[in-house]
C-alpha cells in the first residue's frame, strides 16, 4: 500500500470510530480528577485499550497507562501522549461538585485524540508499512496543583517528582522512547496551532511562622505571621520591574492559609507559588530574588520563614525539523488559513518541557474550545475537532515511521538535547529541591 493510500485508510477508519472517540472525551470531561488521583480515568483508558490489545502496562501506586505497538522491524521509538488530569476550577458550571475539579485545559480531548490515533493505526494495519515501535502513553499530573497532597505522596515515597512526566521518566517509562508528541487545546480561532517554546518553573511552598497571642487583649505579645507574609508579597511586587523582559519571569503566589482564628494573632501562614522563566538560569536568578523578598517580610516582623522549593518544569524547546513535519501533516488535513502559524514564546509551563530537553518533543495545539484556558468560561464548542486531532497524530506517526522511518531517524539524529543524558537532567532537577527555615539572624546567605 502506498503511504498516501495508508493515510486515507487511517482517516476513514478514524471517522468510523468518531462516536466512540467523542464519547470517550465526554466521559472523561464529566468525571474530572486532579493529578495523581486520576484512577477512574486511568482505568477507563486501560479498559478501552484492552478492547483492542491484551498487553497494557500500568503502575500499582499511581495512575498511568502505556501500550506499545511493535512493527517487528527495526527503527526509532515514537510516543503519542495524552494527559489524564484535570484542574481545580470550582466556579466553572461543569466542575465536579465535591472536588471543584474541571477539565478546563482540554486533557480529556488529548486522551481521546491519542486513543483515536491508536485505533486508526491498528484498524488500518498500518504496522505492516512502518518501522520501529509506537508507544501510546496516558500520563498523570501535568497540572502542578494541590502541592500539599503531592508533598505527602513524596514524603510517603509514592512519588519523587511533582510532575507526571518527570515521575514517569524517573520510573523508566520513557527509556525506550526516542521522540514524542501530543496535541494540546487552544482557544484561538484555528483548527491547528503551531508549537512555540514555553517557560519552565520552580515550585515553591512558603510558611511564615509567628507567635500566637490574643488579638484584642495582648497583640503586643504575638508575632503576626500574616503581616510578615503580606510584606513578603509586597516585596515580590516591588521587585517585578527588576526582572528582564527577555526572561519572561512570572511569579503568582496564593495564600493557602491565613491564620487559625480571627481573635488570635496568626502564627502560621502558608503560601504557594511558581517562579517561571524562559531559561533555567533566569528561573534560578529570579528565584533568589523572590526568596530575598520573602525573607524581608519575616525580618520586618521578627518572624521565621520556611521556604521549600521543588523541581517544577523545564523550559520547553521546539525542534524545527519536527515542527516542519507537523506543519506538513496539518496542511494535509485543513486549509492554510485554518492553521495558526504564530510560534511566539508562551509564558505558561508544561512538563512536555522536561521531555523536550532529552528528546524531540512536540506539542502543537488543536482548536475547538472558547473562553479562557483554566477559566470558568472555558467551553468546548467543536468537539468534532477531537477526531481531526486523532487523524493528525496518526498521520504524523505514519510520516515519521514510513520509508524505514527515514523522517524519524533524521529528526533524532539532528536533535541537540539540552541534557546529554537522563542522569544529567535529574541532577539539574534535583538541585532545585531545597528547604530552609530562616530566623532573621541566619539570613546572610540571601544577600
Amino acid at each position: 500500500m502506498s503511504i498516501q493510500n495508508l493515510k486515507e485508510t487511517i482517516k476513514r477508519n478514524i471517522d468510523q470510530r468518531q462516536t466512540e472517540i467523542l464519547n470517550l472525551a465526554q466521559t472523561i470531561y464529566e468525571n474530572p480528577e486532579t493529578g495523581y488521583r486520576e484512577w477512574k480515568t486511568s482505568n477507563l483508558v486501560k479498559a478501552k485499550f484492552q478492547t483492542i490489545v491484551e498487553e497494557v502496562m500500568v503502575f500499582p501506586d499511581i495512575p498511568g497507562v502505556k501500550v506499545t505497538v511493535d512493527t517487528g522491524k527495526p527503527g526509532p521509538n515514537v510516543a503519542v501522549l495524552g494527559e489524564l488530569d484535570a484542574l481545580l476550577c470550582p466556579n466553572h458550571p461543569d466542575s465536579e461538585a465535591s472536588t471543584g475539579a474541571m477539565h478546563a485545559c482540554g486533557h480529556n480531548m488529548q486522551i481521546a485524540t491519542m486513543m483515536g490515533a491508536f485505533m486508526g493505526i491498528i484498524d488500518s494495519e498500518a504496522v505492516e508499512e512502518l518501522s520501529g515501535k509506537i508507544h501510546f502513553i496516558a500520563v498523570p499530573a501535568e497540572e502542578c496543583i494541590e502541592l500539599g497532597f503531592r508533598k505527602e505522596l513524596r514524603e510517603q515515597g509514592v512519588i519523587r517528582y511533582f510532575s507526571g512526566k518527570a515521575e514517569l521518566l524517573h520510573r523508566g517509562w520513557f527509556d525506550d522512547v526516542d521522540m514524542c508528541m501530543l496535541l494540546h487545546s487552544t482557544a484561538r480561532p484555528y483548527k491547528f496551532a503551531m508549537p512555540g517554546t514555553s517557560n519552565g518553573c520552580v515550585v515553591k511552598t512558603v510558611r511564615y511562622i509567628g507567635k500566637p497571642a490574643h488579638a484584642g487583649g495582648a497583640p503586643d505579645r504575638g508575632i503576626n505571621a500574616l503581616y510578615a507574609a503580606n510584606l513578603g508579597l509586597m516585596a515580590i511586587n516591588s521587585i517585578r520591574e527588576g526582572f528582564k523582559e527577555k526572561d519572561y519571569i512570572r511569579v503568582h503566589p496564593i495564600i493557602t492559609k491565613g491564620g487559625d482564628s480571627v481573635n488570635v494573632i496568626p502564627s502560621e501562614v502558608k503560601i504557594e507559588t511558581f517562579v517561571r522563566g524562559r531559561t533555567i538560569e533566569a528561573i534560578q536568578h529570579a528565584n533568589a530574588k523572590v526568596n530575598r523578598a520573602l525573607l524581608g517580610g519575616a525580618i520586618a516582623l521578627g518572624a521565621k520563614v520556611e521556604i521549600e522549593d521543588f523541581g517544577g518544569y523545564m523550559p520547553e524547546v521546539v525542534d524545527a525539523d519536527f515542527a516542519k513535519l507537523a506543519r506538513k501533516i496539518m496542511g494535509e488535513l485543513v486549509n492554510a488559513e485554518e492553521i495558526d502559524e504564530d510560534t511566539s514564546h508562551g509564558t505558561g509551563s508544561t512538563d512536555m518541557g522536561d521531555l523536550s530537553t532529552l528528546m524531540p518533543a512536540l506539542q502543537p495545539s488543536l482548536g475547538g474550545v472558547q473562553g479562557h484556558m483554566h477559566g470558568d468560561d472555558y467551553t468546548v464548542v467543536k468537539p468534532e475537532n477531537t477526531v481531526l486531532g486523532a487523524k493528525f497524530l496518526a498521520l504524523a506517526v505514519v510520516e515519521l515511521l514510513s520509508n524505514e522511518a527515514a523522517n524519524a531517524k533524521a529528526i533524532i539524529e539532528n536533535y541537540k538535547p539540552v541534557f546529554e543524558s537522563k542522569d544529567e537532567y535529574f541532577r539539574t532537577v534535583d538541585s532545585m529541591f531545597s528547604k530552609r527555615v530562616l530566623p532573621p539572624e541566619n539570613c546572610g546567605d540571601f544577600f
